[in-house]
C-alpha cells in the first residue's frame, strides 16, 4: 500500500512538473510568435513604403497595395486586409528606428500597437506606450484608458513639453514614475453606479465594493491599505477616509472624499494626517506622504491661491457619470491650455 502510495505521490509531482513545463514553453512560443508578427508587419511596411508608395502616383499606390492585399490574403488569410497594411505602413512611419521596434515587439501585441499608432500627437502616443507597458494593460483596458482620456488628465498633460519627454523617460529607462504621471483631475468614477443623491459613507462603501476598477483608475501599483484608518493627536481621534501605498512612489496616499465643492478649511485636516502619516507610519527609504482631495466641485483659483502643493495635496474633481465626449474634450483642453499659458506667463 506504502508503495502505491509513494508511486501515486511522485506520478502526481512528474505531472505537475510536466504540465508546468508545458504552460511555460507554450507562453514562449506566444510571446515570440507576436514578437516576430509584430516585426515581420513592420517590416512589411517598410518595404510597401519605400517600394511602392515612394515610387509610384499615390492613387496607382493604392490600387497596387488593393491588388496586394486580395493576393496575401488569398495566400496568408485575413492578417493582410487592405486596411491591415496600412496600419503596417503607419507602424512604420510612426517607428522608423528598427532598435525601438525590437524592443515594443517583445512587449506589446500587434492589437496594442493599432490602437496606437491611431494617436497622432507624439507625446500623447508616447505616454500611451510608456504606460500601457509599464502597466501591462490589456488591449481592452488600453481603448477605456483612450477613451477616458486619460493622458489629458494627467497632471503631466499641463506640463512643459520637456517636462513630458523627461518624464516619460525616466519611467522607460528607470522604471521611476514622477507625481505628475500619477496625478489626474478629473478622476472618473462612473463605474460605482451611484444613484443621484448618496451620502460620503456610500460613496466610500461603493469604492471599496468596486476596488479593483478605483485602483485600475489609479494605476496598477496602487495598493489599498484601510479605510477609516484612525490617528490619535493629543487626545483626539481622526480618520483619514481612504489610505493606499504606491509601490513605484514609494510613499502613502490618503484619499479624502468630499460631496461639495473643496473648502479652504479642507487643507488644514489633510495637512494634519500627511504630518501624522510622515511621522509615525512613513518606513526608512519612503517618500512623504501625499494626499487626494476627491471632491465634486472646485474653484481653481481657491486651489491655486492656497499654493496646495507645497503641502503635498493634491484637488480634483470625480465623475461618477462622463459627460458627452465633446463637452469632456473641451473642458479637458480648455485646463491644459489654462495651465500652459500660467506656466509662460510665472
Amino acid at each position: 500500500m506504502k508503495k502505491f502510495e509513494l508511486q501515486e505521490t511522485t506520478f502526481n509531482n512528474i505531472y505537475v512538473e510536466i504540465s508546468n513545463l508545458i504552460i511555460d514553453t507554450k507562453h514562449k512560443v506566444q510571446t515570440s510568435l507576436n514578437s516576430e508578427m509584430v516585426l515581420l508587419y513592420w517590416n512589411i511596411g517598410y518595404h510597401i513604403r519605400h517600394e511602392i508608395l515612394e515610387e509610384n502616383e499615390t492613387n496607382y499606390g493604392k490600387e497596387v497595395i488593393t491588388s496586394l492585399s486580395k493576393k496575401l490574403t488569398e495566400e496568408y488569410g485575413r492578417g493582410y486586409s487592405r486596411s491591415n497594411l496600412f496600419n503596417m505602413i503607419k507602424f512604420y512611419d510612426k517607428f522608423k528606428d528598427n532598435s525601438i521596434v525590437q524592443t515594443l515587439s517583445g512587449q506589446l501585441s500587434w492589437s496594442h500597437i493599432v490602437e496606437i499608432i491611431k494617436i497622432e500627437d507624439g507625446l500623447k502616443m508616447r505616454f500611451y506606450l510608456a504606460m500601457g507597458i509599464n502597466e501591462r494593460w490589456s488591449v481592452r483596458v488600453l481603448k477605456e484608458r483612450i477613451d477616458s482620456m486619460l493622458y489629458e488628465r494627467t497632471q503631466l498633460s499641463k506640463r512643459p513639453e520637456k517636462t513630458i519627454e523627461n518624464d516619460l523617460k525616466l519611467l522607460d529607462n528607470e522604471n521611476k514614475m514622477s507625481i505628475d504621471l500619477f496625478l489626474r483631475d478629473p478622476y472618473v468614477l462612473d463605474f460605482l453606479e451611484l444613484q443621484d443623491t448618496y451620502s460620503e459613507k456610500d460613496l466610500e462603501s461603493a469604492i471599496l465594493v468596486e476596488l479593483e476598477n478605483f485602483i485600475l483608475e489609479f494605476g496598477r501599483e496602487f495598493t489599498f491599505v484601510g479605510r477609516q484608518v484612525r490617528i490619535t493627536v493629543g487626545d483626539r481621534d481622526y480618520y483619514i477616509d481612504l489610505l493606499f501605498y504606491h509601490r513605484k512612489l514609494r510613499r502613502l496616499v490618503l484619499i479624502e472624499l468630499k460631496l461639495g465643492e473643496f473648502k479652504p478649511e479642507h487643507k488644514g485636516q489633510v495637512e494634519l494626517y500627511l504630518r501624522w502619516l510622515d511621522k509615525y507610519e512613513k518606513n526608512e527609504g519612503e517618500e512623504s506622504p501625499i494626499g487626494i482631495i476627491l471632491c465634486a466641485e472646485k474653484a481653481n483659483e481657491t486651489v491655486e491661491l492656497l499654493e496646495l502643493d507645497q503641502s503635498g495635496i493634491h484637488v480634483a474633481q470625480y465623475l461618477t457619470q462622463i459627460p458627452s465626449k465633446e463637452a469632456f474634450e473641451k473642458k479637458l483642453y480648455q485646463a491644459i491650455e489654462q495651465a500652459k499659458r500660467k506656466l509662460i506667463h510665472e
